[in-house]
């Protein structure tokens, strides 16, 4: 008799600009998605189901609110997202919950890894506060951008 195997829960949603970050994380853990992830199973067994938005190429005010409703943490790599008044709007319209990778040193997957992980536990905490919210990272810096 075969076991179904258990879905995973997702909690983090990594943006098309940061999908490599992503597969890295999957490596580790299974409660990642990306645009077109096809879904999988983790080194923990459980089922990860495909990601609903499939296509990477996705517009913000589309995937946001997606995401948002899907109860996922964002975390995305945008410099000049306070010049984007679009991509903050959707954020608060649909109570998304993100994190910006916005440091100018941001640019490799090695320094978005980097910073991603000194960052981790302030990242993780976040998945029990409501959104909306955005918060900018870089390796010494934590804050919350004003929406």
């Amino acid at each position: 008799m075969s076991r179904l195997a258990k879905p995973a829960i997702i909690r983090y949603y990594f943006d098309a600009d940061v999908i490599g970050l992503a597969k890295i994380f999957l490596e580790m853990r299974n409660d990642v998605t990306y645009p077109g992830d096809p879904g999988g199973i983790g080194r923990d067994r459980r089922v990860r189901a495909s990601c609903p938005i499939k296509d990477p190429q996705t517009d913000d005010d589309v995937w946001i609110p997606e995401t948002a409703a899907q109860g996922w943490l964002i975390i995305t790599r945008d410099r000049h997202i306070q010049d984007r008044p679009a991509e903050i709007e959707a954020v608060h319209a649909s109570d998304a919950r993100m994190v910006n990778l916005a440091s100018d040193e941001a640019v490799s997957r090695f320094a978005q890894m980097e910073i991603l992980m000194c960052q981790w536990r302030r990242v993780e905490a976040l998945l029990e506060e409501r959104g909306p919210f955005i918060y900018l990272l870089s390796r010494t810096a934590f804050r919350r951008l004003a929406i």
